[in-house]
């Protein structure tokens, strides 16, 4: 059996070696086999196609490796490479006379190793905060872990014990779906990390914020041929490794451990359960309750479809008086636990933890499923597949050409897809025997709101109130799915969980503490951004801010001619001419209209004949504390003709953009809806020919044809803007605005109708449709946006 510590006999040895012969590639002697070593490891070639290809003549002596093949390689890095992580151990469990297997680091070390590591010395938090909108002091920001009332309570309750100490919060996170296979034994893994890291270095596999902290077996206990006792026995199973894994917190997390920051500070740390992130099955596991049971609070089976039933988590007291009736004999401690409504699990992972509370640490659950299946119900899998086919495509929408009813095993991931345009596509649908579609309408929009909102990385006291307004608007309409009879009662256990969110978010923090998605490679969000209200002074690590947009792809000229044709750029040199000259009066004079810039356009002459013109537009985000990718594609806009790969023929994209007319970013009159057909600049040559020396122009400039201006207010149901293209004597308005004035892309939902034509397409609904509704659930920032 190995031991669980670090090797830090290797540490040593390799600093060492580092120290004379200052050499940062050590054990390679150069950067670039230092490089190929890393592209091995980290890029998913095999051993045998690596060593296939060191095998070639010449590669291996041209590159000058000490390595011929991936065996080779390994012995380098298990050998002569540093660990910077403690090592596994394995112990056997044994249930029901047969022995498991669990594989685990050692906790404690794992805390260390996150808690010391050099690149996050910075960014950690040791002490929990209280932060503020306002001056006064009367609006509450809730984002990391830190801003949470958990942190205060506990550390409240762990000052009264032993004064001074750190907590580091412990947020455990298990996945089932992710089944790692050790000879021929299945096994589940489970996450650590801490709640001092910001949830923004977190949500980032890669930058190392989670240690894989076990592995757990997996088994259907098929010789318990009881059912009863065979969910018994896989309980005790689960709990009796956990148990294991996590027995070192209940000392350290009393007394507490010395252990030093990366910067080399030495405080006494108390590692202190807090959260658990698991769906709903594993809750009930960590938990000990029955399916169907809510796994924080108490409330009744029959009252779960209610919004008006008070809210109590179960006492974790009266559990933990349950559990001690084990020593009273079997069938005592089944009756006391029956009481308490727990199933009879013997010694849960979490009775001895300092402080710990099981059912406050569980989290909440995601609803979008049932969503899908109602609204399948409602409006036909024929007409919603048809209206998911004929999309637009939008940097921020996925296409699901095949339509979304037949799709299985569907990931978290796509149901966010799903959601950022499912309200849209059922607008125009009508419902079976002529009931109100409206109510059907608010009630998806009630649904979705509460989705984003949840979702923001930053709440305010005032934003937890929206949370309880959208699940209001829900629950006023939430029976027309009865109505339909798509449901007989809708005492759903998701539905019930929505209510838990506003507590969860004040107690640990925004969602993104700990959603289930931890362990996955997780992408750069938008959202409404509560935090720019603060004074900027506390430390809210990895903010996002926009910059410049940047093109990023290859230049090329074309001709006006073709601009017309191929980019469909029909007014292209009217609305250039225009654009020249109201440039040339100034930039502070004010606009030019009607038949005074139609004159001076007629007299505008262009120096050339082909135009620069770039195919795409990105908007990158810059990490602002230094540990975020260096360019992460928040957002896009295409423009770019129809073209030939290979054989196959890829359709033209013209996406459609929020353009700035104004300078109030808050103003929905300030902004106006336009298609962007050409984006380009001007050639340097021509601009002295065109304007006064004073003018100061854009580098790049896009040609969009405009839609009509935002109503007063939304469609009062779903909430939604509607557009139609603006005409001008039966022709399009078009002109040339700045890229910088460019907020973003948006997503227009075509108009359907009672039913979409046929024989529209994603690629040319655009042009085959005259009125759209603007989808503003593509992100959390469009939502707030047009709220």
């Amino acid at each position: 059996m190995s031991h669980g510590s670090v090797d830090h006999g290797a540490n040593v040895a390799y600093g060492a070696h580092l120290t004379n012969d200052e050499n940062p590639s050590h054990p390679f002697n150069s950067q670039i086999k230092w490089e190929v070593a890393r592209w091995a490891k980290l890029c998913r070639a095999t051993s045998t196609a690596f060593s296939d290809l060191l095998s070639i003549d010449g590669v291996s002596e041209h590159l000058g490796l000490s390595f011929k093949n991936a065996n080779e390689l390994n012995k380098i890095i298990d050998y002569e490479l540093p660990t910077g992580h403690p090592k596994f151990k394995q112990e056997q469990v044994i249930v029901a006379g047969e022995s498991f297997n669990v594989y685990y680091r050692n906790i404690l070390e794992c805390i260390k190793s996150l808690y010391g590591d050099p690149n996050f010395a910075r960014y950690l938090t040791f002490a929990p905060e209280h932060h503020y909108t306002d001056k006064d002091q009367t609006v509450c920001l809730f984002h990391d872990m830190y801003t949470g009332k958990w942190w205060w309570n506990t550390q409240k309750k762990l000052d009264q014990h032993c004064l001074g100490g750190t907590i580091i919060p412990i947020i455990i996170s298990t996945d089932k779906t992710q089944v790692t296979m050790f000879r021929n034994k299945s096994a589940y893994p489970v996450y650590l990390t801490i709640g001092n890291i910001p949830k923004k270095i977190c949500r980032k596999p890669l930058h190392g914020g989670h240690i894989l902290l076990a592995y757990l077996p997996t088994t259907h206990l098929k010789q318990i041929t009881n059912k009863a006792s065979c969910c018994r026995s896989l309980a005790n199973l689960y709990h009796a490794c956990l148990s294991r894994v996590l027995a070192p917190l209940q000392h350290a997390g009393l007394e507490g451990i010395n252990m030093h920051s990366g910067d080399g500070t030495l405080r006494r740390c108390h590692p202190l359960f807090a959260s658990f992130v698991g769906d709903y099955p594993e809750q009930l596991l960590a938990t000990g309750l029955k399916f169907g049971d809510c796994p924080k609070c108490d409330v009744k089976k029959d009252d779960m479809e209610s919004n008006m039933v008070p809210l109590h988590l179960r006492k974790i007291g009266e559990v933990l008086d349950a559990l001690v009736a084990l020593d009273q004999g079997n069938l005592a401690f089944v009756r006391a636990c029956a009481t308490v409504g727990i199933k009879p699990v013997i010694h849960p992972f979490w009775e001895k933890l300092p402080f710990t509370n099981i059912f406050q640490s569980v989290t909440p659950d995601g609803l979008v499923k049932h969503l899908l299946a109602w609204l399948e119900a409602a409006c036909g899998a024929t007409e919603i597949d048809a209206h998911c086919r004929w999309l637009p495509p939008n940097h921020h929408i996925q296409l699901f050409t095949k339509g979304i009813t037949t799709l299985s095993r569907v990931s978290g991931t796509e149901h966010a897809q799903i959601c950022c345009f499912l309200l849209s596509i059922i607008i125009d649908i009508h419902l079976p025997n002529n009931l109100n579609t409206g109510r059907l309408l608010q009630a998806v929009r009630g649904l979705l709101d509460f989705v984003y909102l949840a979702q923001y990385p930053c709440h305010t006291t005032e934003t937890l109130q929206l949370l309880d307004k959208a699940l209001d608007l829900f629950h006023e309409n939430k029976l027309i799915f009865v109505d339909l009879g798509i449901q007989n009662n809708l005492n759903l256990l998701k539905l019930h969980a929505a209510h838990h969110y506003p507590l969860m978010i004040m107690l640990f923090g925004s969602t993104d503490n700990y959603n289930t998605e931890y362990t996955e490679r997780l992408h750069i969000n938008l959202a409404k951004d509560a935090y720019h209200a603060t004074n900027h002074k506390d430390e809210f690590a990895q903010m996002m801010h926009w910059l410049k947009q940047k093109e990023k792809i290859l230049t090329k000229f074309i001709s006006l001619e073709k601009l017309t044709t191929d980019y469909r750029a029909t007014h292209f040199r009217d609305a250039l001419a225009c654009y020249i000259a109201q440039q040339s009066q100034g930039n502070d004079s004010a606009p030019l209209r009607g038949h005074t810039l139609d004159v001076l356009a007629h007299d505008i002459h262009f120096p050339f004949h082909r135009l620069p013109v770039f195919h795409k537009v990105k908007w990158c985000s810059v990490d602002a504390h230094g540990h975020g990718n260096a360019c992460i594609t928040l957002d896009s806009v295409h423009a770019k003709p129809q073209c030939k790969f290979g054989s196959r023929l890829i359709a033209r994209r013209s996406d459609t953009a929020l353009v700035r007319l104004g300078a109030n970013s808050k103003d929905l009159r300030e902004f106006r809806v336009g298609q962007v057909q050409v984006i380009f600049t001007l050639p340097p040559k021509s601009i002295p020919l065109l304007f006064p020396p004073t003018i100061r122009l854009p580098t790049h400039l896009a040609y969009v044809e405009w839609f009509t201006l935002f109503s007063p207010a939304p469609d009062r149901n779903s909430g939604i803007y509607k557009v139609s293209r603006s005409l001008r004597g039966g022709d399009t308005m078009a002109s040339i605005v700045s890229i910088a004035d460019i907020e973003r892309s948006v997503h227009l939902i075509p108009r359907f109708g009672v039913m979409a034509q046929r024989e529209w397409t994603s690629d040319t609904v655009l042009e085959d449709c005259d009125s759209f509704w603007l989808n503003s659930y593509i992100d959390r920032y469009t939502l707030s946006m047009f709220r």
